[in-house]
């Protein structure tokens, strides 16, 4: 009992150790500390409390060594995932908040959101955690695992009152998909998504994608470039677009700035 007594105290001094470090912004050490406090919690049987220090270590270790943060994300996930109890994607949501040079480790959180898909399916934060590896996967270059998710997402959510004017996106972002590996194959998906969802004719993403198919096909960087110049200056362009448009636009011959502006 006594020895319980001690490693109890000793998981609060870690928490408040790893508390003060992060207001003294050393996240090496704060992340260090709420590992420790874990390790500690999983020694009295507490699995809920580990499993919650492991997701705070990932937090603090975010934004000093990404592949520990990695690691304490997965320990979490094993944790909640042991316990059944449901709460496996808890930690999945500070995974896609990782800074960008870790990508090169997105397919941990690719199975990790597919996992949760499955916990939550039949819900609608199915298709947010789908929707995660759909942007991951097209970030690896897996189009075609890309386009079938966003394929399934629009036209789930197409006919949805609700949730019909975000199915533009999907298709949109299908269509890139489709762009990257081959011009005919988005002209020929782009045809599809008109005739499935009549509305996505009239949408400024559709538009777009004429544009740049146009652009791409007589091989004019020019009209390429300013067809994304003014959609992005009404509708900003997050990093997931520029990526992919950054991509299409290098297959323009005599194209080698690697910018969109």
């Amino acid at each position: 009992f006594r020895g319980n007594t001690r490693v109890e105290e000793a998981c609060e001094m870690y928490t408040r150790a790893a508390n003060m470090f992060k207001i003294a912004k050393n996240w090496s050490a704060a992340g260090n500390a709420f590992c420790q406090a874990a390790k500690l919690h999983m020694q009295l049987q507490s699995k809920h409390d580990s499993a919650t220090s492991f997701v705070d270590a990932g937090n603090a270790y975010k934004k000093a060594d990404p592949q520990e943060a990695i690691n304490c994300l997965n320990a979490a996930i094993d944790i909640y995932t042991d316990m059944r109890s449901g709460r496996a994607p808890v930690p999945l949501q500070a995974v896609c908040h990782l800074p960008s040079q870790v990508l090169r480790f997105c397919p941990q959180a690719i199975a990790h959101y597919e996992q949760a898909a499955d916990y939550y399916k039949g819900e609608d934060s199915a298709n947010k955690c789908l929707l995660k590896v759909a942007a991951y996967a097209a970030q690896l270059e897996q189009y075609q695992k890309a386009i079938e998710i966003y394929e399934q997402v629009g036209t789930n959510t197409m006919d949805n009152p609700l949730l019909k004017y975000s199915a533009k996106e999907y298709f949109f972002k299908a269509a890139l998909c489709h762009f990257i590996v081959d011009e005919l194959n988005a002209k020929l998906a782009l045809e599809k998504y008109e005739e499935m969802f009549p509305a996505f004719t009239d949408s400024r993403e559709c538009k777009l994608l004429k544009k740049l198919l146009e652009a791409h096909e007589e091989q004019n960087c020019e009209a390429y470039t300013e067809a994304v110049k003014e959609f992005d200056s009404i509708s900003r362009l997050d990093q997931w677009l520029t990526t992919m448009l950054l991509r299409i636009k290098k297959s323009i011959q005599g194209e080698g700035d690697g910018d969109l502006k």
